[in-house]
């Protein structure tokens, strides 16, 4: 589903319906049904006349490219005439495209000066990026308090990227004292949310004992949730974990197939290349029809995405 769909189900979640249907909402009916084209024919005037929602859904289609050519200089025109009307969606995405350099010259101050402002309007993905712009030093200078003043503003919304990298601040101690239970406390939350990287994040802890008693049968059903979301690190650690025998029995099939799979989803060459040498020491140990079994559950696997 493109974003601009997503937003719409949003859109429809947190309407009461009690307004008067309008052009704006008969717009919005239209883009369920996939009418792009007459969404925009009853967008574009309104956006034309100064209607902020108007405005943020006319740049969603255009970032998009849904009813109307792809276009990044056009959809950053949008979402500034409504981000300057105070839309805070449109502030936060404004600023994403001045990060990203999509349709602007990237920079990384006018994007924490949108970030900024939607986020003290609240918005919690705008909190969580304005906090990553303050731990990396990107258009501000660096300060990891003020990293983990913002991140907790949008933790505490529930917003699971940012209790994952509120549990990285506090798991390396910066901006805060290094406390590991407090890691996997944001870390946790994170995970039941269902976001892989916390998943991965809270195995290693239960793998290492910190800020949790040692469980490695605790971490590899973390792993396993994060690996079957194709995340790579955690495909290489449950790997590591059936051959090594903790946490699971030995199992030189399943620790093939995880490494293989780990193989395909790593973004570096390092990381692949580390998954390469521990598949090939565990078929060193494996028959023929073993790899063979290895390799067939490896091509017929598919991922079980939670978000």
């Amino acid at each position: 589903m493109r974003r601009l769909l997503l937003v719409i189900v949003l859109f429809l979640a947190l309407w009461t319906g009690t307004a008067q249907a309008g052009p704006f909402e008969d717009g919005v009916a239209a883009t369920q049904r996939g009418d792009f084209a007459t969404a925009l024919r009853l967008w574009k005037p309104l956006a034309e006349q100064g209607h902020a929602s108007a405005q943020y859904f006319l740049a969603l289609m255009y970032g998009d490219g849904e009813g109307v050519p792809q276009d990044d200089a056009e959809a950053v025109k949008w979402y500034r005439r409504a981000a300057e009307q105070g839309h805070a969606s449109a502030q936060h995405n404004l600023g994403a495209r001045y990060s990203d350099g999509q349709g602007v010259p990237r920079d990384y101050a006018e994007a924490v000066k949108w970030y900024r402002r939607a986020a003290e309007q609240g918005l919690a993905e705008a909190q969580n990026n304005l906090g990553g712009m303050y731990s990396n030093g990107r258009g501000v200078p660096q300060d990891h308090a003020e990293a983990v003043k913002w991140y907790r503003r949008a933790a505490e919304q529930g917003h699971a990227s940012a209790q994952n990298n509120l549990g990285v601040i506090y798991n390396g101690g910066q901006g805060v004292p290094q406390d590991y239970a407090e890691a996997v406390k944001w870390y946790r939350r994170a995970a039941e949310r269902g976001l892989a990287e916390a998943q991965f994040n809270l195995g290693v802890r239960y793998s290492n004992g910190q800020g949790v008693p040692q469980d490695h049968a605790e971490a590899v059903k973390w792993y396993r949730r994060a690996a079957e979301q194709v995340y790579a690190p955690a495909q290489y650690n449950l790997g590591l974990m059936y051959s090594n025998r903790r946490g699971v029995p030995r199992d030189y099939v399943q620790a093939h197939k995880w490494f293989n799979l780990a193989v395909s989803s790593a973004d570096r060459k390092e990381d692949q290349d580390h998954a390469v040498t521990n598949r090939d020491l565990v078929a060193a140990r494996m028959t023929p029809q073993q790899i063979a079994e290895a390799q067939k559950l490896a091509r017929e696997w598919t991922p079980k995405p939670e978000r």
